[in-house]
């Protein structure tokens, strides 16, 4: 069967997106200046985001960035079994790096956890998201255990490689052990990378370099590099970035090799109660769309000590960044937007991310987090039994789909224009929140002029909310004809709030853009489907 014109389309258009990532990755060291935007913007992969100014040459609309709210159910995994009770130690299912990925071959949801405060790692899967069943493996029989027995997990991450050529390469993660703290002597100083073909069965074992502990892995595709975010302390807690081309091969840096990154700054602001200076903990990161989308974990304090004193978690929470090349990062909004409670609850402090950040579920965001409760009856100086660690678990939190930041508009019009752009596709779409008011849209000629017959004036207006809308001209023409050629859009809106906009090679709004940790319709990392994943999201439902 010959495949259709927008399936031909896309595939080329990927091929070409290919290729031009791979003459940046051979002419572009990440450390490099900070990235600007070229005199001409490609938007063929991913919705476009207003996170930043990047798309923006001029607008009178005004930007908000908004927060999650997290699930009043959470949380959504919770210490059950004896691995995550773990006797004698703390209690705790905690993802840490693990994450949360949707597995398109077997239509489910798998999360790698923390069993037990250092204690082993296991897999649970869900169809829901919500829901989580702890399937029973061989590694360690009855138990949905699935790290080797002789290995003891301190630090560490899995992200799944759909594009593995290798089917033994399928699952990576790099993990650290405890050191000196570790309960079997023989078990210190582990640092290594491992592979598997399903997530549970792991070899390949090859030693990294040194590396502080909550370190962490995420994987770049536009520059088709693995990404070792290390711990390092230069005057406080901050990271050191190593890349890899080949994660088994890539992964055996010497020390002092790792490049100094990034840190806390002034405008992360101090705990009115603690009065510490803010310092960066941990950074996750995963491709959403046409961006890197980061995790800053800000620690608060108390120090250690402090804690252990309590009993009680210390306080870190969760800032989003975004970057255009996965080493420089902007955080334009610094509130915890995925903050620690406090007080007495599931998620009272030290709230860290996962690998994945996010799955993507029709028209919302599900952005997975780990909380501690502590416990105030166990103090001390026993590390691995001190409250402060103690009631660790999962939860999830919501946002729109890309509903990071919205340009808005009020009852007086006001227009967004971009920089010239260049794409290959046929169909605009948009995500925009306008039931109270009107979005039209126009495309205008390098000299600033209206291109017929794509005029505000022919733009049919769309006056509703919806994370997947395709906009039209009177006409019935379609942007087949500008491909290739450099033009800006003109937005003008009432009343409303654009979200993103992009340029699909089909009808369905596909945008080829990256879908962080999945979710259901899409059939891999990035997305096919468009508007599809829509009725998925209502059937898994």
């Amino acid at each position: 069967m010959k495949p259709s014109v927008s399936t031909m389309c896309c595939a080329m258009a990927l091929v070409e997106i290919s290729e031009r990532m791979s003459e940046m990755t051979e002419a572009t060291d990440p450390w490099d200046a900070p990235v600007v935007p070229p005199e001409v913007v490609s938007i063929d992969v991913g919705r476009q985001l207003f996170v930043d100014d990047y798309l923006i040459e001029t607008t009178d609309c005004e930007r908000t960035y908004h927060m999650p709210e997290k699930y009043t159910g959470n949380p959504v995994l919770k210490p059950e079994t004896a691995l995550e009770l773990n006797e004698g130690g703390n209690a705790a299912t905690v993802s840490k790096g693990g994450g949360v990925w949707w597995v398109p071959a077997e239509q489910v949801f798998k999360m790698w956890y923390e069993a037990g405060w250092i204690g082993t790692i296991c897999l649970a899967t869900s169809r829901d998201g919500i829901h989580w069943e702890r399937p029973e493996f061989d590694v360690n029989p009855g138990t949905n255990q699935v790290l080797p027995p002789d290995v003891v997990p301190d630090s560490w991450s899995v992200v799944p490689d759909w594009d593995a050529v290798d089917p033994e390469q399928r699952y990576k993660m790099f993990l650290r052990g405890p050191d000196m703290y570790s309960p079997a002597p023989s078990r210190r100083y582990q640092r290594f990378c491992m592979t598997s073909p399903d997530g549970i069965h792991w070899g390949n074992r090859v030693n990294t370099g040194d590396c502080g502990d909550r370190s962490t892995l995420f994987y770049n595709p536009f520059r088709k590099k693995w990404v070792f975010s290390l711990r390092a302390y230069d005057g406080a807690r901050s990271r050191r970035y190593w890349e890899a081309d080949d994660f088994l091969e890539g992964a055996k840096w010497e020390d002092g090799e790792p490049r100094k990154w990034v840190a806390a700054d002034e405008l992360d602001l101090p705990d009115p109660e603690i009065g510490m200076k803010a310092s960066l903990y941990n950074l996750d990161a995963v491709a959403y769309e046409s961006l890197m989308l980061g995790m800053f974990e800000i620690h608060r304090g108390p120090e250690n000590g402090d804690a252990e004193k309590t009993g009680l978690p210390k306080i870190t929470e969760l800032n989003f960044a975004y970057s255009r090349d996965g080493f420089h990062w902007h955080r334009p909004d610094r509130r915890a937007h995925i903050p620690a409670e406090r007080r007495d609850v599931w998620d009272r402090g030290y709230v860290q991310s996962v690998s994945s950040i996010c799955t993507v579920r029709g028209d919302k965001l599900w952005i997975y987090y780990t909380g501690f409760q502590g416990d105030a009856t166990k103090r001390g100086p026993e590390w691995l039994s001190n409250g402060m660690y103690d009631r660790g678990a999962t939860g999830v939190a919501f946002l729109r789909r890309d509903g990071f930041a919205s340009m808005d508009a009020g009852p007086e019009a006001a227009t967004l224009t971009t920089h010239p752009v260049r794409f290959s596709g046929q169909h605009l779409f948009v995500n925009a929140d306008v039931p109270d008011g009107s979005l039209q849209v126009e495309v205008i000629n390098e000299d600033g002029h209206p291109i017929e017959p794509f005029t505000l004036a022919q733009s049919v207006p769309f006056k509703r909310d919806d994370t997947c809308q395709h906009m039209t001209w009177k006409s019935g023409a379609d942007l087949s004809v500008l491909k290739g050629n450099p033009v800006r859009f003109r937005f003008a809106m009432t009343n409303g709030s654009l979200f993103a906009f992009w340029v699909s090679c089909a009808e369905n709004g596909r945008s080829d853009g990256y879908v962080a940790g999945g979710g259901p319709g899409y059939t891999g990392m990035t997305d096919t489907v468009g508007c599809g994943a829509l009725e998925a999201e209502l059937n898994i439902r």
